[in-house]
């Protein structure tokens, strides 16, 4: 049997709350923990992501998830993005908090995991996959690594020239939610946040340092991140344990809302070959 938390808030660095679950599956067995994380415009319970998590708790995991704290999401309605003032006020440096956070609450036992070895991994989807390479540089309680369709640049978003002048000049730029339709804000500190800790955010410079083991794994027909991305990763780390899915898009044929009770057969072979790295 499968046991779910339910959503659960703790206190973030930066004055706003971190909402996660977690879940495991009942037995006398002694479990790794895996912290999960999502991408950009993104939340712990898009699409397909609940069913991912059980998925990863039946194979003897407890698989914690959670929404970064100024996603967008609060604690009433962590789906979806009603609060767009912290949205446009999120950026990677908030994001590694977040990380650390979640890492310490969990091992100071503010957070009763039952089954739990004491052991942390991280898997990290999108640009979740670039925070979590950097974030296990960073966090020594963290034991392996693996990255789902990541990317291998924080500044892949960031325009050149003069688009990049008038965000500047303005102080904002929007960028429009093809889903919910929102107009969601983006304030220039994004920007500030990536140039004052360009080091620190280099995802190159974290995954040539990894002491880890690493997984890396990507869809050869994501047209959001381009598998190339991947491929570079695996360049920077060549002790990387590196998957192709063939015919996978960038969320591995999920999409949301997800109604169907079973998975994409391109985010089950993602799952067996993580769980395969995990355990061994």
């Amino acid at each position: 049997m499968i046991t779910k938390s339910g959503n659960i808030e703790i206190p973030g660095l930066n004055g706003r709350g971190i909402v996660m679950d977690y879940r495991y599956k009942e037995n006398s067995n002694q479990k790794p923990l895996i912290l999960f994380c999502h991408g950009f415009k993104g939340f712990k319970d898009w699409g397909h992501f609940n069913l991912i998590a059980d998925e990863f708790a039946k194979r003897d995991f407890i698989l914690l998830k959670f929404n970064f704290s100024f996603n967008g999401g609060t604690f009433e309605n962590p789906i979806d993005f009603p609060d767009l003032e912290a949205f446009g006020n999120n950026n990677h440096s908030k994001e590694l908090d977040d990380v650390s956070q979640v890492v310490k609450y969990v091992q100071s036992e503010s957070i009763a995991l039952p089954y739990w070895n004491g052991e942390i991994y991280i898997l990290g989807h999108s640009k979740g996959g670039g925070l979590v390479s950097v974030a296990a540089g960073q966090n020594s309680e963290i034991t392996k690594l693996a990255t789902w369709a990541s990317i291998s640049d924080f500044n892949y978003a960031i325009p050149e020239g003069d688009k990049l002048l008038t965000w500047k000049d303005e102080g904002v730029q929007f960028i429009k939610n093809g889903r919910t339709k929102q107009n969601m804000p983006m304030y220039y500190q994004f920007v500030r946040d990536l140039q004052t800790n360009s080091r620190k955010l280099s995802i190159q410079k974290a995954v040539e340092n990894l002491k880890i083991p690493h997984l890396i794994i990507h869809g050869t027909l994501d047209d959001s991140v381009d598998i190339k991305n991947a491929r570079l990763l695996k360049l920077w780390n060549n002790d990387a344990h590196f998957f192709e899915i063939e015919n996978a898009n960038h969320v591995f044929n999920g999409k949301h809302p997800w109604i169907q009770n079973n998975l994409p057969e391109e985010t089950v072979k993602a799952i067996e070959k993580t769980v395969e790295f995990f355990q061994t």
